[in-house]
């Protein structure tokens, strides 16, 4: 119950239009801002910065342009666009070639055939560099199509993409068999949106069983599998199972969000597994942050004992 009156509690506050405007003028200051910790900047330039400093850590990266459904078939084309002089810009940089973005920055909640398109203008465009590009996964109303979408590409030949599921949602078992089946790459979430009881479990227990039950799944079956958690039982259950089935430690990687539990992050790598960071940038930071905040009641704990525990590492 608690975990569902928190996500309720942060979803509204990350629905209020005077709270962005209060944080947007405070969150991302470049001494003192509270998002920067988990927000790499509001230009490219600063998540490129960002992104050179965790490869110098050993670590793998994937890049975020922050942003959510667009109001317009006109203004999705454009965030299409944009992607793809980031991935120009990423190129020049000479980061790992690894994004992710949502559909509904594309335009799925318009018009699916306009976001097909979309999507694969900046799939071609990513395909000569070499990028890999992860659809990450939205509220439950968004899943068939964003599946229909990923799918639709996939068979007209676009493997470099993947997508994201979430261990909260009732439907992610049948729907990670379906997605298996085709040979592309999962990663694993809990899930950090509100979500009805009738959809998704509600409770934490509940929600860590069934990511056990997917991530051993992925494991078996699964191919390259990322593995998305920062919770310390999660990341034992899954080395555990891997070292039992003698799964190798480069057949899949664990994935972090920037600038949590970033001792745990280089202790992950320093083990020899592979470790990758979601790296979000934007001025369209604030929904974002606020869903980190509600995915359960601990979490606003959580984060300041992360900044408190890295012991200043940067």
């Amino acid at each position: 119950m608690l975990d569902a009156i928190s996500k309720s509690f942060f979803h509204t506050l990350a629905g209020s239009a005077s709270l962005k405007r209060f944080a947007s003028s405070y969150g991302m200051r470049r001494n003192g801002g509270f998002a920067r910790r988990f927000i790499a900047g509001e230009t490219l330039e600063e998540a490129i910065a960002a992104c050179q400093a965790i490869q110098a850590r050993g670590l793998f990266l994937t890049l975020d342009l922050l942003g959510e459904s667009v109001t317009s078939l006109n203004e999705a084309a454009a965030v299409s666009r944009t992607y793809v002089g980031m991935l120009e810009r990423v190129t020049a940089s000479g980061i790992e070639r690894n994004i992710s973005l949502k559909l509904t920055q594309l335009g799925l909640a318009l018009d699916r055939a306009s976001t097909v398109d979309n999507l694969r203008r900046i799939l071609e465009a990513a395909l000569p560099g070499g990028f890999f590009v992860r659809i990450d996964m939205e509220n439950s109303p968004f899943i068939d199509d964003t599946l229909e979408v990923f799918e639709t590409l996939w068979r007209a030949g676009f493997h470099n993409v993947g997508v994201v599921l979430q261990s909260a949602l009732h439907r992610s078992e049948a729907d990670l068999k379906r997605v298996n089946a085709l040979g592309a790459r999962v990663r694993l979430v809990k899930g950090a949106y509100k979500e009805p009881r009738a959809v998704a479990f509600q409770s934490k227990h509940e929600v860590d069983e069934a990511f056990v039950r997917l991530m051993k799944t992925l494991l078996s079956e699964g191919t390259y599998p990322a593995i998305a958690t920062h919770d310390p039982k999660m990341i034992a259950a899954t080395k555990a199972f891997a070292a039992e089935r003698g799964v190798a430690k480069n057949a899949y990687e664990f994935q972090m969000l920037y600038g949590v539990r970033r001792d745990l992050q280089s202790a992950l790598a320093g083990e020899g597994y592979g470790m990758r960071i979601y790296v979000p940038f934007g001025t369209e930071w604030f929904p974002y942050f606020m869903r980190r905040l509600g995915e359960r009641p601990a979490n606003v704990g959580f984060i300041v004992k992360g900044i408190l525990s890295d012991r200043g590492a940067s």
